[in-house]
């Protein structure tokens, strides 16, 4: 079994060609903070550039996948480069695991909050827990959400079902998502992680020429440009950041 190390996520493969990347901050539901947020990257990087690794398992560590930011730990940007320095980390991120050669199997467990559930849709085979739910706070915060979900939440559910869930912050079952597509499956608590190490492992069997083929071209045909999202997304956030309702709305949260 091979491992890579890093300070918030663990990273090991214990089974052939599959490489399971788990959120390591259990204690705190795996909140994103900024070191959370720059060993994703790495992880999923390493995780691409790695000959055996040939695909990946998305996953949370205890009763959560990622319930979004860590309000308790995060540092609210006092300037326009710091609040870039973090949408860009959280963007890099976002790069890994959407334009990596490598194929993503998530399994969500618990809440998927906010950047947490850009991550799960990020995914090339997003596998949910029955008891999950996610939502989308970011605009009662005054805020924008990253990930490039304004590109690829609309391609899964049409453009006025991703107004609704990106607007007003309603919150959905893994069965309301497994409905409108955001979740490709849905299964039991106890069996997502033996389901998703199994696709994993099967996708591990493919060619992997034609697999890194297929992930590039269906990311880049299905949606508008991931790019150009992931730019005007940052520009939007970052206003956002700096914007003194903000801060006010993000103490009351």
């Amino acid at each position: 079994m091979s491992q890579f190390t890093y300070k918030t996520v663990e990273s090991e493969s214990n089974r052939p060609g599959v490489r399971t990347i788990r959120l390591n901050r259990p204690d705190s539901l795996n909140a994103m903070n900024l070191q959370l947020i720059l060993d994703v990257a790495t992880a999923f990087n390493d995780a691409n550039a790695d000959a055996e690794t040939k695909a990946i398992v998305f996953t949370g560590k205890g009763r959560a996948f990622c319930a979004g930011d860590d309000r308790h730990e995060h540092v609210h940007p006092e300037t326009e480069q710091e609040a870039r320095d973090l949408v860009d980390a959280i963007q890099r991120a976002t790069h890994a695991i959407t334009f990596g050669s490598k194929p993503v199997v998530g399994a969500i467990n618990g809440w998927a909050v906010g950047g947490g559930f850009e991550w799960a849709i990020n995914c090339d085979f997003p596998i949910w827990g029955e008891s999950a739910k996610a939502f989308f706070p970011e605009v009662s915060l005054n805020l924008f959400v990253t990930g490039a979900v304004t590109s690829l939440l609309p391609a899964m559910v049409g453009i006025n079902k991703a107004r609704e869930m990106l607007m007003l912050g309603e919150r959905y079952t893994a069965r309301e998502l497994g409905k409108l597509g955001v979740a490709w499956r849905v299964v039991s608590d106890e069996g997502l992680q033996k389901e998703a190490l199994a696709v994993a492992t099967k996708l591990a069997e493919q060619p992997p020429l034609a697999i890194r083929a297929m992930k590039r071209v269906l990311n880049q045909t299905m949606a508008t440009d991931l790019p150009r999202a992931l730019q005007l997304e940052t520009e939007a956030t970052v206003a956002g950041f700096l914007d003194p309702e903000t801060t006010e709305r993000l103490k009351n949260f």
